[in-house]
């Protein structure tokens, strides 16, 4: 009897965002998860979730097989309006002044990828008010 297990056909998605403009991760994003088996093929919806206290999203559903293409979307505007309201509160009560930034110039961000099966993808958002970073982690 063999111990080895067949590698999966499926491929695995992961994320964490750092709000780079605080030095801390960006807690309560929503992400949704998106694949498609092809350029030029429709995208299909497989799920989404958010992100928890340390900035990372785990539970994506794994790529079902035959897909080729990935989109995470990142929905920003949200988490910086919130962030901007709890920054004026802080504010407010220190008699500071008002911070330059008064949203997310990026209210989504949408990252395409390519996969190939059987293979783990994490991928990082770098993100601030006005601009942001990905690249594919271990």
């Amino acid at each position: 009897m063999s111990t080895e297990t067949a590698a999966s056909p499926h491929s695995t998605v992961s994320t964490h965002i750092l709000d780079t403009s605080i030095g801390r991760p960006a807690e309560g994003v929503a992400i949704s998860l998106s694949a498609r088996p092809g350029p030029g093929a429709e995208w299909t919806a497989l799920g989404g979730s958010a992100t928890d206290a340390d900035g990372r999203c785990k539970d994506l559903p794994a790529l079902p097989e035959g897909t080729t293409h990935v989109r995470l979307d990142f929905e920003t505007e949200a988490y910086f309006s919130t962030r901007n309201n709890a920054n004026q509160q802080a504010e407010a009560q220190q008699d500071a002044p008002r911070v330059r930034d008064s949203g997310a110039f990026f209210p989504e961000v949408a990252i395409t990828f390519a996969v190939v099966p059987g293979e783990h993808y994490h991928v990082p958002l770098l993100l601030n008010p006005f601009g942001y970073s990905v690249y594919r982690g271990s």
